[in-house]
């Protein structure tokens, strides 16, 4: 008789052991949810606070817009460029500056005084954007910075 409750407490523990062991295995094996765009931006915005971005300068990059019919004066622009870089990749686009310069003058120099000076400076940013993604995606290389923006433009 005194084996009884021994008894008792040994199947209480063991049922008790196995259904601590299934809730743990569901936990762990359960299906994750879907992450949220909002939860997404959050996880970005906790990366981005942890490796604050990075900002290289291109400056002086002076471009001779092309010419209007009739049109005998030449035209000039001046633009200081900015490109938002991680702190890994800022080496890199460094070095890439002279490229960089070059394909932003190959991209802008297609412009006339007229359109030029009807753009904004996100159309601007735009335009030399597509320019950077392009020259890279012909290279087969990743660009080694997210963003260019425009830091000051002068068009004579």
């Amino acid at each position: 008789m005194k084996k009884v409750p021994l008894i008792i407490a040994a199947v209480l523990t063991t049922v008790l052991l196995c259904g601590v062991g299934g809730a743990a295995a569901w936990y762990t094996l359960r299906p994750k949810p879907e992450p949220t765009p909002e939860m997404l931006a959050e996880q970005a915005a906790a990366e981005a606070r942890k490796h604050p971005p990075k900002y290289v300068s291109l400056e002086k990059v002076i471009v001779m817009l092309r010419r209007e019919n009739g049109d005998t004066g030449s035209r000039y622009m001046a633009i200081d460029l900015v490109f938002k870089t991680g702190e890994k990749e800022e080496k890199v686009t460094r070095e890439h500056l002279p490229m960089l310069r070059s394909v932003a003058v190959r991209s802008l120099s297609a412009l006339t005084p007229a359109k030029a000076g009807g753009m904004t400076i996100d159309q601007f940013a735009e335009e030399i954007n597509r320019a950077y993604i392009a020259s890279y995606d012909a290279d087969k290389r990743d660009k080694p910075f997210s963003e260019v923006m425009i830091g000051k433009l002068i068009i004579e």
